[in-house]
C-alpha cells in the first residue's frame, strides 16, 4: 500500500478516491490511529488530521497532516507536510456562524419553539459592534473581511506589525467579540487564560476556531460562571485527541456543553463541500509529489 488515510470521513474518502491516480494504492478509515488498533503502519506514508497520536516506534517515510495547522506533527523525525490553504474561508465563516448564533441567542430560540415563547430571546445586532481578530493569517484575514462586510468595527492583533492595529492589552477591553485565529505554537499555549480574558469587556463573546490548547477549558468556565464572558463558541478543544475518542465511544463529557451561552461544534469548521474538494485535491497532489520526490508540496516548517 502506498498511503493510508486516518480520520477520513465518508465525503472526504469519496473526494480522495476521485482525486488520487488509479496507480496509487490507498487505504482509508474514519478512525484515529489509536482507535484503529493498528500495531504497525499500514503504509510507509500516512495521512492524519488533528486527533491521531503517532506511535513512537512506527517507521514511516512521511506524514501528511490534512490540516491548516501543523502543531500535531511539529518536531517529528520524519518528513511532514500540511495543507495551509484549503479551508480558510470555511473556517472564517464558522467563526461568524458562532458569534451570530450567540448574539441572537439561537440555542434558546430553538428551545423556545415548542412553546412559541419569545420571553428572554432578545438578541443583539452585530453591525456597529467591535470585533477583535487575534491572529491574522490565512483564516484570520478572512474573518476580518467578513467582519467588515457585516458592518463591524474590526481591529487586528498579530506578531506581524503590518497587519496589527492594536496590542492585545488594548484590544480586549474594546472588543464585543474576540476571535482566536492563531496558529498554535509552544509560546501561545494557554494564551487566552483567565487573567488575559479577564481584561476583556464584561459580556464579550469569545470564539475559538483555531486550537483548543490556547483557551483552557477551566478558565473559560470560570469566566462564564462569573458572568465576565457573555458567551463562548468553540470548534476546537483542549485535550481534543482524548475528548474526541471518548465522545465517539459514548464515554466522555465536556464541561461547557449544554450551557445556554455556549455553542460547541465537533472541529467541523473546515467541512464545506468546497473545502473538502480542495482538501482532497491538495492531499492527492501532495501524496503524488511525495511518492515521486520524497518531499511534500507544503512541508511543515522546521521547529
Amino acid at each position: 500500500m502506498d498511503v493510508y488515510f486516518y480520520e477520513a470521513f465518508a465525503e472526504e474518502v469519496a473526494e480522495l478516491k476521485r482525486c488520487l491516480p488509479a496507480t496509487i494504492a490507498a487505504g482509508y478509515t474514519w478512525q484515529t490511529i489509536q482507535e484503529s488498533g493498528h500495531a504497525q503502519p499500514p503504509a510507509r506514508l500516512i495521512s492524519i488530521r488533528t486527533q491521531s497520536v503517532i506511535p513512537r516506534d512506527w517507521k514511516l517515510d512521511g506524514i501528511l497532516s490534512r490540516t491548516t495547522g501543523y502543531d500535531t506533527v511539529t518536531g517529528l523525525a520524519v518528513p511532514c507536510g500540511y495543507l495551509p490553504l484549503y479551508c480558510n474561508r470555511a473556517v472564517a465563516e464558522q467563526a461568524m456562524l458562532l458569534w451570530m448564533a450567540l448574539l441572537r441567542k439561537l440555542p434558546q430560540q430553538i428551545a423556545h419553539f415548542a412553546t412559541f415563547n419569545r420571553d428572554g430571546l432578545t438578541g443583539v445586532e452585530c453591525a456597529g459592534k467591535n470585533l477583535l481578530v487575534v491572529g491574522v493569517g490565512h483564516v484570520g484575514s478572512e474573518v476580518v473581511k467578513i467582519g467588515r462586510g457585516l458592518g463591524l468595527n474590526v481591529r487586528r492583533v498579530d506578531l506581524d506589525t503590518s497587519v496589527s492595529d492594536v496590542s492585545i492589552g488594548e484590544g480586549l477591553p474594546w472588543a464585543d467579540i474576540i476571535v482566536c485565529a492563531m496558529n498554535l505554537t509552544p509560546q501561545n499555549r494557554g494564551y487566552f487564560n483567565y487573567d488575559r480574558l479577564k481584561q476583556a469587556k464584561r459580556g464579550a463573546l469569545f470564539i475559538n476556531i483555531a486550537r483548543g490548547e490556547m483557551s483552557p477549558t477551566a478558565d473559560l468556565a470560570r469566566l462564564l460562571d462569573e458572568g465576565h464572558l457573555g458567551g463562548v463558541g468553540l470548534d476546537v478543544y483542549e485535550n481534543e485527541k482524548e475528548l474526541a475518542v471518548a465522545l465517539r465511544a459514548g464515554q466522555g463529557t465536556f464541561p461547557l456543553a449544554g450551557r445556554a451561552n455556549v455553542i460547541c461544534t465537533p472541529h467541523n469548521a473546515f467541512n464545506t463541500r468546497e473545502a473538502v474538494a480542495r482538501k482532497a485535491q491538495q492531499s492527492a497532489q501532495s501524496v503524488v509529489e511525495f511518492l515521486k520526490t520524497g518531499k511534500f508540496l507544503w512541508p511543515v516548517p522546521a521547529a
